[in-house]
Formats: structure tokens, C-alpha cells, sequence
């Protein structure tokens, strides 16, 4: 029983006669989710090449990187697809929801989400035409936009002055119209832009040549166009580019492209459509023509017109003339002609009288203006002003001249009787200590006291030894003055 309990089930080699052992651990392989995921990458890619896929387009989206994404589906089942924008290019048609395709491409595995998907490289529309498909697109999307309406439609002008052409110069389309221009209207002005009308990049050339041709001074129409050809050959007119081209264009523009059962969609947008270029040439001229030839009508009926009012009026002056009231009229008319030069000869003379009346007036006007006259008033003015003002500059000096006397008189009398004078002559001032008041009397101060004294230069602080009355003298050194104190 211990053995029973001491070994596992699993190391037992049988858990029944008809069970088959368990794998050990060395035989499990555990794949990561990279690794399972690139392993069926390379069974899907290598078990499957190009394929053919049929289905409906939904969820159709372009990013902003120019590739497209959607998805093809049926009644049981769909799948992701990816078209990149090197192959969206190649594209006739728009894709978009709901569009039963068929599409070529190799399938592949998206390994961030584990899709597998189909990376397109040819989408065709099933039934219908790719490029029939882009036509009916496109033609739908311009008229829905108004570029097909009557009402923006320009008729021709009269007499073009410049015609613009926009073809190609191998082209047979150019030499048809260069002929009919050069038999109908010769002297005409023609401006040609050329144009690769075939082939990739065609579209793009035939969109240059037409702004190009509308920068222009002076194009009155431009003719689009080219020979015939297949719908591949014509198909640079059925492009976007060149339809919006004509729309801008700001001369009426005539679409000559193909024969008559060729239609465009530049056909659609011009002006005018011609069915051959040699018709576009003829459409071109036709409106000088029907204006020359309405020219010459206009003039044919104002000729007869006026012969016939000339012969009447001849006949009537013939059945005037030739009645009884009107046998005289001429020298009744030669009567009413000297009145009329009597009549005028008395006017004119009239007239002269008033003009000379006029004429002596207008003189004695002048003389009296001329009396008045500013720049003589001005003159005596500016010749008074000149003599007031010698006499006030001459009284102005005599004035100062007085004044300046009398001043230095008055100064010399005030130097005479300044104190200031006086210190310079020896003389010194005594005041009190706080200099309210000159001391005049040796009386008037006491020995011990503090007098100030002011000289003729600086002052002094001076205290009094002694006093003595007038008369006396003190004999001690530095006395000068026995009234004004003694110095310090």
C-alpha cells in the first residue's frame, strides 16, 4: 500500500489497459503570438499568388497617406483590403461604397491585428467599363456642381481680334484649322499654345496650355481639341483638370475633339461644341460672316431707303412749286432776306454800342480800382513807417543817452554818500554786540563789553578795555579811534 501512495499516477505508465501514456513536457511546443502569426503569413503568401477577387466595396476610405482601405464583401463573408497610392493612380474610376468590384492582388497578413487581408494591385468595376465608370462619375459630379448649365454658357463674340488654339502641333486637327481660318478670315489673329493631347501627363499639358493662352491680352476664343481616336486616345479630355480649366477660362471656349459620335466631357463644360476641329474653325468665322452679311443688308435698305425719301421729297417740291400762291415766293423770299440783313445789320450795331458803353465803364472801373490799388497804398505806408521809425530810433538813443547820464550822475552822487566809501577811505563802523544798533558815544558802552566793528574789508569782534570822553586819548597800542572803541 506505501507503494501505491509514494509514486504519482503519472509516473505509473498506464492509467488503464486502453489509455495511451500523456506526453511528457519535451514534447509541447509553445509558439509565441509573433511566431504562430508569421508562420500563417507564410502559409497564406506561399499556399496562395495573385488572386481574383469579386465583391462589394464598403468602407472605403483614402487616408491622408494616399493609400486606400476598405472592404470586399458578399452574402456569406468579407475581407479586409489595402490599395497603396502607387497603384491608386492607375485608377479610371472613383471607388466607393456599394460598387460591385473585381479585384487582383496577393493576400497577405497585417501582424499588428492579426488580419489577414488582400494588398491590391487592379481594381476593375464589374459589367462596366472602368473608364465608362470615371466618365459617368465625373460627369455626374460636374453637373451637379453647374458647370454643365445653359445659363453660364458665353456666345461668341462677333469679330474675334485673337483666336487661341490648344492641340498638338503634329496633329492633323491644327493644319484643318489653320486652313479654314486662312480661307475665310485671313487676316486673323491666331495664338497657338501646344499641347500633348495623348498619353500620360496629356491632361495636365492640356489645363497648362489654356491658362496659359488666357493670360493672353487681347484672346477673344480658344479652340480645345484633337483628331479622332479611341477612348483611351481621347481620354485626356475626359479628365477633372481639364474640365475646370475650361470653366475658368474667361473667353468662351469651343471643345473640337473627335469626330461628330465622340463625346467628352470637356464638351459638356465649353462654350460651344464643335463635331470636327474644321467645324470649331467654321463656328469661329461663321459670326464674322453673318456680321458682314448683315452689314451689307443694313446698308442696301438705308440706300433705298434714302433714294426713296429723296424722290419724294423731289415731288413734292415739284407739286409745291407749280401751284398759283407759290408763283412769286422767290422774290418774296428775296424780300424777307434783305429784311432779314437790314434786321441783322441793326444788332450788330446795336450790339457794338452796348459793348463800347460797356468797354468805357469797365476802363473807368479800372482807373478807380487802380487808385485803390494795395501795393501804391502799401508803398506810401511802408514809406511812413520807415521815417516814424528813424525819428523813435533816434529819440529812443537820445532817451538812453539822457538816461545813462543822469544815472552815472546819480551813481557817482551815491558812491559819494555810500558808508561803503567812507570804510575805504580808513573810517571803520562800531555796532553793538548783536549789530542791532551803531554805536556813536564811548558813552554808550561799558569796559568789558563786546563790540563789532566793520571795516572796509571783513569785520572784527573787538572788547572794550577802557572808555574815555571826547577829547581824551589812550596812548595803549592798537587804539585808533577813541569814539569807536579799541581793537581786539
Amino acid at each position: 500500500m506505501s507503494d501505491l501512495f509514494d509514486r504519482p499516477f503519472e509516473e505509473d505508465g498506464s492509467l488503464g489497459d486502453d489509455t495511451p501514456p500523456a506526453p511528457g513536457p519535451l514534447d509541447r511546443r509553445v509558439f509565441t503570438v509573433s511566431e504562430l502569426t508569421a508562420k500563417i503569413r507564410d502559409a497564406i503568401e506561399g499556399g496562395f499568388g495573385d488572386v481574383w477577387v469579386e465583391g462589394e466595396i464598403s468602407n472605403c476610405r483614402v487616408w491622408n497617406t494616399g493609400h486606400m482601405y476598405f472592404t470586399l464583401k458578399d452574402g456569406g463573408a468579407q475581407i479586409k483590403g489595402v490599395m497603396f497610392r502607387t497603384a491608386i493612380r492607375y485608377l479610371r474610376f472613383k471607388p466607393e461604397d456599394g460598387l460591385h468590384v473585381i479585384a487582383r492582388g496577393r493576400l497577405g497578413v497585417y501582424d499588428p491585428k492579426g488580419e489577414y487581408q488582400i494588398v491590391c494591385e487592379h481594381l476593375e468595376p464589374k459589367g462596366l467599363g472602368a473608364l465608362q465608370l470615371a466618365f459617368d462619375q465625373l460627369k455626374k459630379k460636374l453637373h451637379a456642381e453647374g458647370l454643365f448649365d445653359r445659363a453660364r454658357k458665353r456666345p461668341l463674340p462677333s469679330l474675334p481680334r485673337k483666336i487661341g488654339i490648344v492641340t498638338s502641333l503634329e496633329g492633323a486637327a491644327l493644319r484643318d484649322i489653320l486652313k479654314v481660318l486662312g480661307r475665310r478670315h485671313p487676316n486673323a489673329h491666331v495664338i497657338i499654345r501646344p499641347a500633348r493631347v495623348q498619353g500620360e501627363g496629356a491632361a495636365d499639358e492640356v489645363a497648362r496650355g489654356l491658362r496659359a493662352i488666357a493670360r493672353v491680352r487681347g484672346v477673344d476664343v480658344i479652340i480645345v481639341g484633337r483628331g479622332g481616336g479611341s477612348v483611351e486616345d481621347l481620354w485626356a479630355f475626359n479628365e477633372e483638370i481639364v474640365a475646370r480649366a475650361i470653366a475658368a477660362a474667361p473667353v468662351p471656349v469651343i471643345s473640337a475633339v473627335g469626330h461628330e459620335v465622340d463625346v467628352t466631357i470637356a464638351d459638356f463644360v465649353a462654350d460651344l461644341r464643335a463635331p470636327t476641329p474644321s467645324a470649331a474653325a467654321e463656328m469661329v468665322v461663321a459670326a464674322k460672316d453673318e456680321f458682314c452679311s448683315r452689314i451689307e443688308r443694313l446698308a442696301s435698305r438705308l440706300r433705298a431707303a434714302a433714294r426713296g425719301d429723296l424722290q419724294r421729297r423731289r415731288n413734292l417740291v415739284h407739286a409745291l412749286s407749280s401751284r398759283r400762291g407759290l408763283a412769286a415766293w422767290t422774290a418774296r423770299l428775296a424780300l424777307r432776306g434783305r429784311h432779314a440783313a437790314d434786321v441783322s445789320n441793326e444788332l450788330r450795331r446795336a450790339i457794338d454800342a452796348v459793348v463800347a458803353r460797356r468797354a468805357r465803364h469797365y476802363g473807368a472801373l479800372r482807373l478807380r480800382l487802380e487808385t485803390r490799388d494795395l501795393r501804391r497804398s502799401l508803398g506810401a505806408i511802408r514809406t511812413r513807417l520807415t521815417g516814424a521809425d528813424g525819428r523813435l530810433s533816434g529819440a529812443v538813443r537820445r532817451s538812453h543817452h539822457l538816461a545813462d547820464a543822469r544815472f552815472r550822475a546819480l551813481a557817482g552822487r551815491l558812491e559819494n554818500l555810500s558808508p561803503l566809501a567812507v570804510l575805504g577811505r580808513g573810517y571803520a563802523v562800531c555796532w553793538n554786540v548783536d549789530k542791532s544798533a551803531i554805536i556813536r558815544s564811548a558813552s554808550a558802552v561799558r569796559p568789558g563789553e563786546t563790540v563789532h566793528v566793520t571795516l572796509h574789508e571783513g569785520e572784527l569782534d573787538c572788547q572794550v578795555a577802557r572808555t574815555a570822553g571826547l577829547g581824551t586819548r589812550d596812548e595803549r597800542p592798537g587804539t585808533r579811534d577813541p569814539g569807536r572803541g579799541t581793537r581786539d
